[in-house]
């Protein structure tokens, strides 16, 4: 066993065992099914701001969009900006309003806010969609990194991470899981700023290997290369395509938007997000270096494979092998952060029978939610051995096209216009989530010829989807007025006067004493 693979072995168990001790060796305790699904709403801006970094920089931030850089050049720097500014969108338009509403998942909220079961039911199966996209995207990713670095069937990477992700969603909910991510953020940010900072020094100073002749790139069929946003399209359509789904599709995350609901009230979920900009916006800058560094030293290498690849070809031997472990590791705790915050985004909104701001009951409900985290994390394992393994961006980036084509339009409207009905928001939905997945199985299946003559809208869909999306609940809407609930009025004066000058958004009842066994 070379030295390499024994960093890789020990790095990687590091980070899942410990992340496993973190939330099950001394897991918080919650009274209400409330506290236990947003960890009684008491998590601080930088915490918070911590978590959702952490759980949003995950295996394309931390390997996938490096090597894009390394393999296309310097158009795609522009996607490290469209990562950190949808969360721009997010704050604006979505924030303050979304914590005021009192809810604490995306199917709650559109069922608070429309009154239908129908929308509820919709918005919950697209959440699953999202959310199973982004953990087969995660458990791949983890197969592949074993793999690579230790020689390990690509099975092992993905049953490892799940089961750590499992054993922490399963022992107290977002309590745990706020916790771990925000130290697996740190954690991430140290290990590849400390490994780009010595293999950058290590080049300039003359003391890396000698660099590797210029290779073209192998570049698969464009049917591939543009699934959903133009994926490596080094074109201004392409690059605005990717920019597009992530501004608006960040908003429609699941795993990322729950963190609102785990805020005090609508000014400390904003804090919280500007904090967030300021750690991503520090995280971001380091794609940019391992690019650089792969364009020079690993021409050639396929991107999600580009990052470990690179410290070998600089520094062979031990330093070398070294880092490749820790940024296995890194890797590790970046599939671990944001599959943990899936799986509780997954395990709230399919737990059956859980109302908005649930107080009694609560034990059963909790048992259907750690149920649902189980049966989420068994399907994605399946999920991720029976689909094709291909590139991890291309999944990610169907996810953020999905939410950008059906959740940005529900949320965006139902915040900001009263008019907005519950047949508009449910014919969105149907049209958004449809033509998504015609456009994207006509990119996947059909030849090449019938692709290139549909034009535009099959190669970048987000950014022709996400305009019809809204059109259509906007004319629906307006058509049948007669679906706009009732006491609409009142909804939005909820969400948009802040705490403390009108009804209040949060709950302010007092807790049951006593502790849970959660």
């Amino acid at each position: 066993m070379t030295t390499a693979v024994v960093a890789s072995l020990l790095g990687v168990a590091v980070v899942l065992l410990g992340s496993a001790a973190t939330g099950v060796v001394r897991p918080r305790r919650y009274v209400t099914t409330l506290d236990f699904y947003v960890a009684a709403r008491a998590v601080g801006p930088w915490r918070n701001g911590a978590a959702i970094s952490s759980e949003y920089t995950s295996a394309v931030s931390c390997l996938s969009l490096a090597g894009l850089i390394a393999l296309h050049g310097v158009p795609m720097l522009w996607y490290s900006v469209g990562a950190t500014g949808g969360y721009v969108v997010v704050l604006i338009l979505v924030v303050a309003p979304l914590r005021r509403s009192g809810t604490y998942t995306l199917s709650d909220f559109a069922q608070w806010r429309l009154g239908s079961p129908l929308v509820r039911r919709l918005v919950t199966g697209i959440v699953t969609v999202i959310g199973m996209i982004y953990l087969v995207a995660q458990l791949q990713a983890a197969g592949g990194v074993l793999h690579l670095v230790t020689g390990l069937p690509p099975w092992a990477g993905g049953v490892a991470t799940a089961v750590a992700a499992v054993a922490v969603a399963l022992t107290a909910g977002m309590g745990s899981v706020t916790g771990l991510q925000a130290l697996q953020f740190w954690l991430k940010l140290l290990i590849f700023a400390g490994c780009a900072l010595v293999l950058w020094s290590a080049w300039r100073w003359g003391m890396a290997a000698t660099p590797a002749v210029p290779v073209p790139p192998a570049v698969p069929r464009p049917v591939q290369e543009h699934v959903l946003a133009g994926i490596g399209d080094p074109s201004p359509l392409g690059v605005l395509s990717v920019l597009v789904s992530c501004a608006l599709g960040a908003m429609g995350l699941p795993h990322v938007i729950v963190r609102v609901y785990a805020s005090p009230d609508g000014r400390s979920a904003r804090r919280s997000v500007v904090a967030a900009l300021a750690m991503l916006v520090a995280f971001y800058l380091l794609p940019p270096v391992y690019g650089v560094l792969g364009r020079v030293f690993a021409p050639g290498v396929p991107a999600d494979a580009m990052v470990l690849v690179l410290p070998a070809r600089m520094l062979p031997g031990p330093v070398g092998d070294a880092l490749t472990g820790l940024l296995a590791a890194g890797a590790f705790a970046a599939f671990l952060a944001t599959s943990c915050g899936v799986l509780v985004a997954l395990g709230a909104t399919l737990s059956p029978g859980t109302p908005r701001m649930a107080r009694i009951a609560w034990i059963p409900r909790i048992g259907r939610f750690r149920g649902s985290v189980a049966g989420a994390a068994l399907t994605a394992l399946l999920l991720s051995w029976a689909a094709p393994h291909g590139s991890v961006i291309l999944l990610v980036m169907l996810g953020f096209g999905l939410s950008a084509a059906t959740l940005c339009p529900v949320l965006v409207l139902g915040i900001w216009w009263r008019g907005l009905s519950a047949r508009g928001a449910a014919a969105g939905l149907v049209v958004g989530g449809g033509l998504i997945a015609v456009l994207v199985a006509v990119e996947g299946l059909a030849p090449a010829a019938l692709v290139a003559g549909l034009g535009l809208p099959v190669r970048y869909p987000a950014p022709f989807v996400a305009p019809v999306a809204f059109l259509v609940m906007v004319v629906v809407s307006l058509a049948t007025p007669g679906s706009v609930p009732a006491g609409v009025s009142r909804k939005l004066a909820r969400m948009h006067i802040p705490e403390g000058l009108g009804e209040p958004g949060i709950d302010r009842s007092s807790r049951r004493p006593g502790r849970s066994s959660c």
